[in-house]
């Protein structure tokens, strides 16, 4: 039977409102459940009593009929935390201060690891380093009221006792004017034991004897240099001395000369070579050095030879030189003096060495220029015999040995072996002879100009950034860690400085007989141990890729901690190499108390290679009734 239609609207009423109380029944059910849930997160486990309010208080959201005594204030504050991170430890380490009884201390020259070895031609006094489990984990302290030294070149003549607190040359040496106290400062009135005149008085005279003027003579080495006033007044004439001498009982003669801003290292002849290349010096010098030269069938002697360069000069002053007036005043015998002489005229003769001039206290021998003749007299000079087989440049632990080094070969009587090098100041620009002979594999001559026009650019952006090292006279000794070829010293040449340049045994090419064929001064080093120098040596100190070179053979850190040792309180540091490595080291250096920030290549912020900029912070070891360390 058919539906009417009003009844059709009856029923599909009906049937909305029926639907209508079914979804509100659901929904409430729902927000409910929806509630409790949240409550039992929240809460725990619930209490009845809470339940019962709770379904009280949500039935109130759907229905407008049911009252509550209470008002309900909703929290939106969250309630759903994650939990803390743990604790990480901190990126700097701070690396501590040592002891104030090591603000003098040189690792490989410790003088009580030096009692372990044979005291016989002093080897005790050679480089002895420290294990890898004895070295110093700390960073070597100023003494306590260290001042910044004098500038050139008042420093020659002046330094702060504050620096270098000692007083016994003072005394040892008063009658020859090596140094003196007076009040707060060491003065050095230039005067050693054979130059009672003092040093430039005695440099004019060996000027009588030999051209020091025309620029033919450039380098120097002073054996046994004392407090290296000999090397402090050369470099007025444009001479520049690599002085040395060994750490004993003339107490800081050597940190005495770098306080002067004069070139020094420790050393001493013993059984090793020095560390230097073959034919490096125009000049080598000894004034009372107490080196025995006639003895060991002239051992050292033949050293000298192998780094004088072909027609360098041999300068000898002391004894035995004028022994038959001197005798008395030295207390010793005419026959023992005379035989000294006798042996070292022996020894230079068998070198195939020439005297060439004895005047008062200053005698001259000059090596030949080649050995076209020396191979010859071989037969009457049995001994001794040329070297074979043996890399003359080779001088990093490296025996001495009684034999010859052979200069290379000439096709002429006339020919300088080795090639002429060109005068100062020609000399630093003006390609090497090393290089132009092809001598070094894979480094031609316009490499070589190329490398020396880079590094007048790099230096003149490191100006740029170190406004101390464009300061004229801020900085005087300075250390260049990878020398190459030397391009970083050159770019300074004008400035007020001196630069030690070292070269790394491990690098690729041994290049250090070319930075001694332009002019300039350095030495070998393996920099996994101690540089032969006292604390506080430089003002500044450069590393090109040192620590790439280094980085699977020692910890990055005792390389900082050694550069730490030698550098000055508020001297600088440049450092070049890969970023990755730049991020490592500045995390290191700023637990050391120095102030640094990496900046771009010089020529793009693309490149790889950036650029470390740090000083060194003003730090001392504590004063005597103090505990800590001092800061600026």
């Amino acid at each position: 039977m058919a539906l009417s239609f009003s009844s059709r609207l009856s029923y599909l009423h009906f049937k909305t409102k029926k639907t209508n109380l079914y979804y509100i029944t659901l929904i409430t059910i729902l927000c409910t459940i929806f509630y409790l849930v949240g409550e039992w997160q929240n809460s725990g486990s619930p209490s009845p009593l809470a339940t019962k309010s709770s379904i009280i208080e949500s039935l109130s959201c759907t229905s407008q009929h049911i009252n509550t005594t209470t008002e309900h204030v909703l929290d939106f504050s969250a309630h759903h935390y994650a939990p803390d991170p743990p604790p990480t430890t901190a990126r700097v380490t701070h690396i501590p201060p040592c002891d104030s009884k090591y603000t003098e201390y040189i690792p490989c020259h410790d003088v009580q690891r030096s009692l372990k070895f044979d005291r016989d031609r002093l080897i005790y006094r050679e480089r002895h380093c420290p294990e890898k489990n004895e070295l110093l984990k700390c960073r070597v302290p100023a003494p306590y009221g260290y001042k910044v030294p004098f500038k050139w070149p008042e420093s020659r003549d002046f330094a702060w006792y504050a620096n270098a607190p000692h007083k016994e040359l003072t005394v040892e040496k008063k009658n020859q004017n090596w140094v003196r106290v007076e009040g707060d400062r060491l003065r050095f009135p230039g005067g050693g034991t054979m130059f009672p005149r003092g040093a430039d008085a005695y440099i004019d005279d060996i000027g009588k004897l030999i051209n020091l003027k025309d620029g033919s003579i450039r380098t120097a080495i002073d054996t046994g240099c004392g407090v290296a006033s000999w090397g402090a007044y050369l470099l007025s004439r444009n001479i520049i001395a690599m002085s040395f001498a060994p750490k004993d009982t003339h107490v800081s003669q050597v940190q005495f000369a770098l306080e002067r801003g004069v070139p020094a290292l420790v050393g001493v002849m013993a059984s090793m070579r020095l560390p230097y290349p073959s034919r490096a010096f125009d000049m080598a010098h000894c004034s009372r050095c107490l080196i025995p030269w006639g003895q060991y069938d002239g051992l050292y002697l033949i050293e000298v030879d192998r780094i004088l360069r072909p027609g360098g000069y041999w300068v000898l002053s002391g004894p035995p030189v004028n022994w038959e007036n001197h005798w008395r005043g030295w207390n010793r015998t005419t026959e023992d003096l005379d035989a000294e002489q006798s042996g070292i005229e022996r020894v230079a003769k068998s070198l195939c060495w020439k005297k060439l001039k004895q005047k008062g206290d200053l005698a001259i021998w000059q090596k030949p220029t080649n050995h076209v003749h020396c191979q010859a007299n071989r037969k009457v000079f049995k001994q001794p015999r040329f070297c074979k087989a043996q890399d003359p440049d080779m001088a990093w632990y490296t025996k001495m040995e009684t034999c010859l080094t052979q200069l290379p070969e000439v096709s002429d009587i006339k020919e300088i072996a080795g090639g002429k090098l060109a005068n100062w100041p020609e000399r630093l620009t003006a390609v090497p002879p090393r290089i132009y002979s092809g001598s070094l594999n894979g480094i031609t001559a316009e490499m070589f100009r190329e490398d020396t026009e880079l590094w007048k650019k790099r230096v003149a952006h490191y100006k740029t950034v170190d406004y101390q090292l464009a300061q004229n006279g801020r900085y005087r000794n300075l250390l260049d860690m990878n020398s190459y070829l030397g391009g970083f010293a050159a770019a300074l040449v004008d400035d007020p400085v001196w630069v030690m340049n070292m070269v790394p045994i491990e690098a690729e090419i041994n290049t250090l007989g070319v930075i001694y064929e332009r002019g300039l001064i350095g030495s070998y080093q393996n920099w996994c141990e101690a540089m032969s120098n006292y604390p506080r040596t430089y003002d500044f100190i450069h590393a090109d890729s040192v620590f790439s070179l280094y980085k699977d053979r020692c910890e990055m850190e005792d390389i900082l901690l050694e550069m730490d040792r030698i550098l000055r309180p508020e001297g600088s540091v440049i450092i070049r190499d890969d970023v990755d490595i730049l991020v490592k080291i500045k995390s290191l250096i700023d637990g050391m108390q120095w102030d640094g920030r990496i900046a771009d290549h010089e020529d793009s912020p693309h490149q790889r290679q950036k650029i470390l900029f740090a000083v060194k912070q003003y730090w001392t070891a504590p004063a005597p009734d103090q505990g800590a360390a001092t800061a600026s």
